[in-house]
């Protein structure tokens, strides 16, 4: 028989003794029903106010509803890292310090800085994306990686390695003479891996959140822009359509579609507030070798 003052959170799939009004590993609030779409997309709860998650000997306090903050109580030998522009308080004792990371210029080409900021304990530091939306805390177990895409990352524990990859989610397009390639997701993706130890990582979704479990070859579009991180089982591709019938070639301008298609296993998140996919409406002349077009 389960013990009645366990807890298992349906987000992140962590244990707990159920003495908390939210989840210690990832601040969903535990009297939440499961709120699943028709389609099988389950809204992930917002971080209350004032929730509180533990790793290690330390905390993060999430504050706030409509531009939250990250309000982390550093234990001595604990750290994060950071995009520096993210910080808005720290006190006294906190140490914060430059922090090259490994393959440096690996980094750059990936999209981040040369030179994170950290920070280490004991102290306190906090943080804010300074724009709308909910923040998403990722507890990884030892072993455990999740690929995040470009510009989401906010902030991860120092147990947390990174490293990056290439997408191969692209499309060139043709305007006489003119060839520009583009690259709906960014060139690169983010990964974050707890290596030797289980860690937390913290992302910044605008909008509302939504997540779904992938079957095995189960598949679904999704707005490129609108993605925001997935496990490294989950395949990409790019999916074009045209509506049928149009005098104009699917090669060209005419309603011309584009999604990002994901094939599972895996897990997948998406924000409800994304940008603009980029298509300059002009001719296409390559795509992604396992891009799929459709008329319709």
């Amino acid at each position: 028989m389960a013990n009645p003052a366990s807890y298992t959170c349906p987000w992140c799939r962590h244990s707990s003794d159920a003495s908390s009004s939210s989840c210690p590993a990832c601040g969903a609030p535990v009297d939440v029903r499961k709120a699943v779409t028709r389609s099988g997309w389950t809204e992930l709860p917002g971080i209350k106010d004032m929730a509180r998650i533990q790793f290690g000997q330390s905390s993060c306090q999430i504050e706030g509803s409509m531009v939250p903050v990250a309000d982390f109580k550093l234990a001595a030998g604990d750290g994060v890292y950071f995009a520096h522009h993210l910080m808005l308080w720290k006190d006294d004792h906190a140490q914060v310090s430059t922090m090259p990371l490994k393959s440096g210029w690996k980094r750059l080409f990936a999209g981040m800085p040369l030179v994170m900021t950290q920070a280490k304990g004991p102290g306190r530091i906090a943080f804010s994306k300074d724009n709308p939306g909910e923040l998403l805390a990722i507890p990884l177990d030892r072993g455990q990686s999740t690929d995040v895409r470009e510009h989401v990352f906010m902030i991860a524990t120092h147990s947390v390695a990174y490293d990056w990859f290439n997408t191969g989610i692209w499309f060139s397009t043709q305007e006489g003479n003119k060839v520009e390639t583009h690259y709906p997701i960014g060139m690169f993706m983010d990964r974050f891996t707890a290596e030797a130890a289980a860690g937390l990582l913290l992302l910044h979704g605008a909008g509302n959140v939504y997540v779904r479990d992938l079957r095995a070859n189960e598949q679904v579009l999704i707005k490129p822009t609108s993605l925001l991180f997935k496990d490294p089982t989950v395949g990409m591709n790019l999916h074009f359509e045209q509506p049928y019938g149009s005098w104009i070639s699917w090669r060209s301008w005419g309603n011309r579609y584009i999604w990002l298609r994901l094939t599972g296993p895996g897990r997948v998140g998406v924000q409800s507030h994304f940008e603009p996919v980029e298509d300059p409406g002009s001719a296409l002349k390559r795509v992604e070798p396992n891009a799929t077009q459709v008329n319709w």
